[in-house]
């Protein structure tokens, strides 16, 4: 999918998306259930320990699943998602979460995120996805 330039609705979600543009997160790729956003890591991001907090992470993957089961069309939101973290991150790692559908059956969907830093896995999440009744918030 990256390199796809044909804009889907989850563009013009991203678009309106304060909170993950505020981050730097950026749009690279989204279309077919699948996508890929891309942020820095801030100093701003870091924990107690100096090192990238977990949430920031989460949110990531979180934005590249909403992408994902957003580029079908009608409004999705989240109705689950759960997160492994498996190396730590650190200030300006650039870290880069693919999403992937796995199933989508009725208004239900499951979608795999990979986070990675270049090759290395840095966490794995699946996201649970449910379609809006009508296909728009309210």
């Amino acid at each position: 999918m990256a390199g796809d330039d044909r804009r889907t609705a989850a563009h013009a979600m991203f678009d309106a998306d304060v909170a993950s543009k505020g981050l730097g997160i950026e749009l690279v790729s989204a279309g077919g259930g699948a996508a890929v956003a891309r942020m820095r890591v801030t100093p701003a991001m870091l924990n107690g320990h100096a090192i990238g907090h977990g949430g920031f992470v989460f949110l990531l993957a979180d934005t590249a699943f909403a992408l994902a089961c957003n580029s079908h069309g009608p409004a999705t939101v989240a109705a689950g998602g759960e997160i492994s973290f498996l190396r730590p991150v650190r200030e300006g790692d650039v870290l880069e979460a693919s999403a992937t559908e796995r199933v989508r059956q009725g208004r239900s969907g499951i979608y795999d995120v990979t986070v990675r830093r270049g090759d290395e896995v840095v966490a794995e999440f699946r996201g649970r996805s449910r379609t809006l009744r009508g296909g728009a918030l309210s």
